[in-house]
This record gives C-alpha cells, sequence and structure tokens, in this order.
C-alpha cells in the first residue's frame, strides 16, 4: 500500500516557481529522507502536503484517499502529522500541557470553551504516556521555557505522535542540535514503529541516513534523483548538488 502519493505537484509564488511537477511515491511503513540545497522547496512542499498552502496543479493522495481539496484542519483528522523548521510550542505552559493541547486538537473537548483541562484526568495520562515514549515523563511539569532546546525538539515530536498518525512528517528534527541531544532524538525516532511512514527532511547526512529506506533529491523544486541511500548517495548529480564535490 501507498502512504503518500504525490502526482503532478507544482507551486509558484509570483513569477517564481517554488515546486515543480514533483511526483513522489512512498510506501506504507517506508523511511523517505527528502534532501536539497537551501531554497529546493523542500518545506514548501511538507507546506502543501499538509495543507498549509493550496498546490497549482497537481494531486495527493494519503492511504489512496485524494485530500488534495480536503482543508490543513482536517488532515490530521486522516492520520496526518507534522513537526516545523522553527520549533512551535507554547512556552509559557508545562510540557504536560503541551502535549495535551495536541491530544485535544483530536477530542470532543476541543469543542468546550470551558472545560477545565486540569480536571481532565484521562487526558492526562494519556499525555504522561506519550511524554514516556520519549523520556520526557519525569519532567512533565515543567515549564518548556525552562528546557533545553534538544528536549524542546523532542517535545514537538511527540506532539505530533500524540495524534497517532499514520503518516509522519519531519521537517529538519535534528537542526540545531548538539551530538549528545541528535543521539536522543535519532533513538526517538528509530524507536517509532512501522506502522507509521515517515517522511523527513534533514540536512545533517550523518545521522539521517541511517533513518532512511530511500532518499529523495530536491533541487529548484524539481526531483532529480531518487532511489535507495546507497544509489543517490553515489549519484553524480547529488555529488554536485548537495555534497559540493
Amino acid at each position: 500500500m501507498t502512504a503518500l502519493e504525490i502526482t503532478g505537484l507544482s507551486k509558484s509564488f509570483g513569477g517564481l516557481s517554488v515546486t515543480r511537477n514533483v511526483n513522489l511515491a512512498v510506501a506504507a511503513g517506508e523511511r523517505r529522507l527528502i534532501i536539497g540545497p537551501n531554497g529546493a522547496g523542500k518545506t514548501t512542499l511538507f507546506n502543501l502536503i499538509t495543507g498549509e498552502l493550496a498546490p497549482d496543479a497537481g494531486r495527493i493522495q494519503l492511504f489512496g484517499r485524494d485530500i488534495s481539496g480536503v482543508p490543513c484542519r482536517q488532515r490530521a483528522h486522516l492520520g496526518m502529522a507534522r513537526t516545523y523548521q522553527i520549533i512551535t510550542l507554547f512556552s509559557r505552559e508545562t510540557i504536560v500541557r503541551n502535549i495535551m493541547l495536541a491530544l485535544l486538537g483530536l477530542s470532543p473537548l476541543r469543542w468546550n470553551a470551558v472545560s477545565d483541562l486540569g480536571a481532565q484526568h484521562d487526558l492526562i495520562e494519556r499525555a504522561r504516556g506519550v511524554l514516556a515514549r520519549v523520556g520526557l515523563d519525569h519532567i512533565a511539569e515543567r515549564r518548556l521555557a525552562e528546557t533545553s532546546y534538544g528536549e524542546r525538539r523532542r517535545v514537538e515530536i511527540a506532539m505530533a505522535l500524540a495524534q497517532n498518525p499514520k503518516l509522519l512528517l519531519l521537517d529538519e528534527p535534528f537542526a540545531g542540535l548538539s551530538v549528545d541531544e541528535r543521539h536522543d532524538v535519532q533513538k526517538l525516532l528509530l524507536a517509532i514503529p512501522r506502522e507509521v511512514s515517515v517522511v523527513m527532511i534533514e540536512h545533517n547526512m550523518d545521522v539521517a541516513l541511517e533513518l532512511a529506506d530511500r532518499i529523495t533529491l530536491l533541487h529548484f523544486g524539481e526531483v532529480i534523483v531518487e532511489g535507495t541511500r546507497a544509489a543517490v548517495v553515489a549519484d553524480p548529480r547529488t555529488r554536485e548538488v548537495y555534497l559540493g564535490v
């Protein structure tokens, strides 16, 4: 089964073509790495997949369902979750509260404006369970503003995992991390079950290559190389465009 299938996806801003006739097929359970130099259109591609941007042309299918016209807010309910290149969390709230807010997005409680989240014990326990998956349950009550950058990255991934996605999009999850923090996040990503398909944008090839089944190289919004890790790394176009050799 194909988890994500993109056909002829294009997007321009004025006269600037950012995504050009992109075709991409990600199998269920696959780990796909998207690479490319700055300005290649990687994050724009993610924004098109999640519905934050509307394409000029093309089709997006999620597990066989055409979601090209589905609003962004509804795609999470269909099994899609993502993280962002720039961390977008609630810094004044505790870690567990951030996870509860992520869980709330898929709960009927989101329609109750006067609900006391502190009294939602089931929601709290579920949030703590998610934090245990990423090794942060011991600091669940710590305010996010008091955590390290690496811990915030893990919280962001936890918020995405809290939505029980079938397709997880990760936008540079290793960006800005120390060696030890990269190791922690790498272990976390390796532990994600194969029931979840993962598409990841990443510049840090050393850690990302260990996670990838297949790699897609974008350049000026176009797919120019695609294949296994060994094939893509060995391709002279990869060395020229991405590795600079």
